[in-house]
């Protein structure tokens, strides 16, 4: 091939790669959606929320709960009054519970030692409510909290007592009765038994 040949061949790829690059820049800076809004808007939304941690995994804190709904309630030791405000099972294969523990007394309340129950195993769950038990009359089976591998429950912990007027909230986790029980019975030492549906 000669030199004449070799320098057009050259010239005409070079003139090829910026023809493409070219046209990657202007299709990356004309990328406006219908809405008008533009992809390089949209994707800088998305790491955002991807980076500030908007894709909660189940089980990974307490779960948010209505306040105002009440599915049952009930006064146990000290006058403290037990709301549960939710029953739902969660695609993990698991049943939260979420209510709140109310002290609408004048003097504060410090003995919650019942709450954690008296298994040996919850014990590295100090002050909390792994305690709680569901009970599926149906099936005849009673489910317990569950429990990390470092034996600590998947519950509100840390509940050294309810001052007087305060509401503390609380959640706990326990493996799912089957798909047909339509509701259990949740207890809490020092508190009568409610019976509550499951939602899910």
């Amino acid at each position: 091939m000669s030199v004449r040949h070799t320098l057009r061949a050259r010239r005409g790829a070079v003139a090829a790669a910026m023809a493409v690059t070219l046209a990657l820049a202007v299709g990356g800076c004309g990328g406006d959606s219908k809405d008008g809004k533009s992809n390089a808007a949209s994707s800088g939304s998305q790491s955002k929320s991807a980076s500030s941690g908007g894709g909660q995994q189940p089980g990974s804190s307490s779960p948010k709960s209505d306040p105002t709904v009440k599915l049952a309630e009930s006064t146990g030791q000290g006058g403290i009054v037990l709301t549960i405000n939710s029953v739902s099972r969660d695609s993990g294969g698991f049943v939260t519970v979420s209510g709140q523990l109310k002290n609408p007394g004048s003097e504060n309340f410090v003995d919650t030692s019942g709450w954690v129950g008296t298994e040996k195993d919850v014990l590295a769950s100090g002050d909390s409510v792994a305690g709680a038990t569901l009970v599926d009359k149906v099936g005849k089976k009673r489910y317990y909290v569950l429990r990390d591998t470092g034996g600590k429950c998947l519950c509100t912990m840390g509940i050294v007592g309810v001052k007087a007027g305060q509401t503390v909230p609380f959640f706990a986790q326990f493996p799912a009765p089957p798909n047909g029980t339509k509701e259990v019975d949740f207890q809490l030492p020092t508190f009568p038994t409610m019976t509550v549906p499951v939602s899910g």
